[in-house]
Order: C-alpha cells, then sequence, then structure tokens
C-alpha cells in the first residue's frame, strides 16, 4: 500500500496534477484574507502562462 501511495504522490507530482493543492497551501499560508483562486481559473492561469513562457517543451 504505501509503494501505490508513493507511486501515485509522484505521478501528481510529474505531471502537475497536484498543483492546484500546492497553490492552496501556499495561498492559505500567504493571503488567509482572500479567497483563492477557483480550480478553472487557476488552471486558465497556469495554461495562459505556459503559452507566454512555453519553457521547454519537445514539439
Amino acid at each position: 500500500m504505501k509503494v501505490l501511495r508513493a507511486v501515485l504522490w509522484y505521478l501528481r507530482e510529474l505531471t502537475g496534477e497536484s498543483a492546484y493543492d500546492h497553490y492552496l497551501a501556499r495561498h492559505a499560508r500567504t493571503h488567509p484574507d482572500r479567497p483563492p483562486l477557483s480550480r478553472r481559473e487557476f488552471e486558465r492561469r497556469r495554461l495562459d502562462a505556459a503559452e507566454v513562457a512555453p519553457g521547454s517543451r519537445c514539439c
């Protein structure tokens, strides 16, 4: 069970699936007085930022 949990954690980190969870934790620490972005708005902004500065992509 531990191994499966570790593999799932690794895959979520690798694919970026956990980015919203990290955002919520950081937002709660730094801006507790403001509501966080919705998951949809967060993903929209993340995709917009990736288009502006794509980083390393193969294609």
